[in-house]
């Protein structure tokens, strides 16, 4: 399983309406999402506008695939493309993934412990 994190701008113009969009996804959008490997997806966006996504999948690169061959996907990146700064590609191909470099769980099992508190 990937765990994949990602960076996008906002415009700091349009945060509002930014997220009044993601309140309400359309839900062929969401099935789409669902359907083509986007699980736990989560995004979060400071005030200034910086937006961090969190995504995991069992391979990036398919399900973005996957997401392309879609009509529904096609319709929201055109219309989400106009909220960043300095995007030349859809956002969902022209985000910056970051570096994953510590895992917590990951960490716990290489030296042998458990992953989650033990009850008594």
């Amino acid at each position: 399983m990937e765990r994949v994190c990602f960076q996008l701008q906002v415009r700091p113009e349009r945060l509002e309406e930014y997220k009044a969009r993601h309140a309400a996804v359309w839900p062929d959008m969401l099935a789409a999402l669902r359907d083509t490997g986007w699980g736990n997806y989560s995004i979060f966006l400071r005030p200034d506008g910086l937006l961090i996504g969190y995504l995991e999948t069992e391979s990036l690169a398919a399900a973005q695939d996957a997401m392309a061959a879609t009509d529904v996907n096609a319709r929201w990146q055109a219309e989400m493309g106009e909220f960043f700064v300095d995007l030349d590609l859809p956002p969902d191909q022209g985000f910056l993934r970051l570096e994953e470099i510590f895992n917590l769980d990951d960490q716990l099992r290489a030296a042998g412990l458990p992953t989650a508190p033990q009850g008594d």
